[in-house]
C-alpha cells in the first residue's frame, strides 16, 4: 500500500527544487524520487529534490540533502539554502533570525530579512571561503577554453565570453570534459555596461538552470581575481540576480537574494 508524501514546491530566482521535511517521511530512495518527481511532463518539475532534516552533528540547527534532477546527490546549493531559511521561518519550525544549516560542504549561516508582517523577505548566505587551487581530480588539461575554476562547496569553471548563450552548445560537453573527472558545473559570463555579471550557468546534474547560487558565486570572485569587477557585485542570471560580497575581513562569500514559495501538495510513493 502507497503512502502520500507532502511536499512544497519553491524556488530561489527560477532555481526551483521540491522540498519535503524529512523529519515527518521518510524517503528511502532520493535519488530515484529525485528523477522521477524532477520530470516537467510526467512529475512535479524540478531542479531536484531537497530535503530538510535534523542535524546530524553539532552546532547546526537544520539540515539539507539535495538531489539533482539526474538523482546526483550535490554538496551544496546557495539557492536551495535560501529556500530552507523561509520554509523552516515562515512554517514555524524556528523563530531564530540566524540559521545554521548542515550540508555536506559543512555549517552555513543563514541570516534572514524579515519584513514587519514576518515574512522573510531575502536570506543572506555565508558560503564560506572560496576554494581556488584546483584539485587534482579537476584539474584543467588542453582543450579547455580559458577560464577559471573556483569551488563554493561545489566546483565550478567560470568562462568570460561575449556570447553566454553558448551554454546550450558548450555546457554538456565541459560538465563532461576529461579535465573534470567529476564532472562540473559550468558558467558563461559577460562583464555588462553597468557592471553587473550577466550568468548563464550549466549546472552539474541538472544542465542550464535558471540559476545557481553557488554559481553565482564562483562568478563573482572569478570576475574580481581577473580584475573585471570589485569585490562585490551583483549576478544576473536567467532567473533574477543575486547580490555577491566577496568580503576581505574575513574571505567569505556573502549571497543576498529572494526565495520564493510556488505551490504545495501531495504524492503517492510506494
Amino acid at each position: 500500500m502507497g503512502r502520500k508524501i507532502h511536499f512544497t514546491k519553491m524556488h530561489g530566482i527560477g532555481n526551483d527544487y521540491i522540498y519535503i521535511d524529512s523529519s515527518l517521511y521518510k524517503i528511502g530512495a532520493p535519488n530515484a524520487f529525485s528523477t522521477q518527481w524532477s520530470d516537467r511532463h510526467k512529475g512535479i518539475g524540478s531542479d531536484g529534490l531537497v530535503l530538510i532534516g535534523k542535524p546530524t552533528i553539532g552546532g547546526a540547527d537544520f539540515s539539507m540533502r539535495i538531489f539533482n534532477a539526474d538523482g546526483s546527490e550535490a554538496m551544496m546549493c546557495g539557492n536551495a539554502s535560501r529556500c530552507i531559511g523561509k520554509y523552516v521561518y515562515e512554517k514555524g519550525l524556528t523563530r531564530e533570525k540566524l540559521i545554521r544549516l548542515q550540508t555536506l560542504s559543512g555549517i552555513k549561516m543563514l541570516d534572514l530579512q524579515v519584513d514587519v508582517n514576518d515574512t522573510v523577505t531575502s536570506v543572506t548566505v555565508d558560503m564560506g571561503e572560496p576554494i581556488l587551487d584546483c584539485p587534482e581530480q579537476f584539474c584543467p588539461k588542453a582543450n579547455l577554453p580559458e577560464g577559471t575554476f573556483v569551488s563554493i562547496g561545489n566546483p565550478h569553471y567560470v568562462i568570460f565570453t561575449d556570447n553566454v548563450d553558448c551554454v546550450g552548445v558548450l555546457g554538456k560537453t565541459l560538465e563532461c570534459h576529461t579535465a573534470f573527472p567529476e564532472r562540473c558545473n559550468i558558467e558563461f559570463v559577460r562583464l555588462n555596461e553597468d557592471g553587473s555579471l550577466r550568468t548563464r550557468v550549466w549546472e552539474r546534474g541538472s544542465g542550464i538552470t535558471m540559476a545557481c547560487g553557488t554559481g553565482a558565486c564562483a562568478t563573482a570572485v572569478a570576475a574580481a581575481l581577473t580584475h573585471r569587477c570589485g569585490r562585490t557585485s551583483n549576478v544576473v542570471m536567467d532567473g533574477g540576480a543575486l547580490h555577491i560580497e566577496w568580503r576581505e575581513t574575513d574571505n567569505h562569500v556573502y549571497m543576498t537574494g529572494p526565495a520564493t514559495f510556488v505551490f504545495e501538495g501531495e504524492i503517492d510513493i510506494p
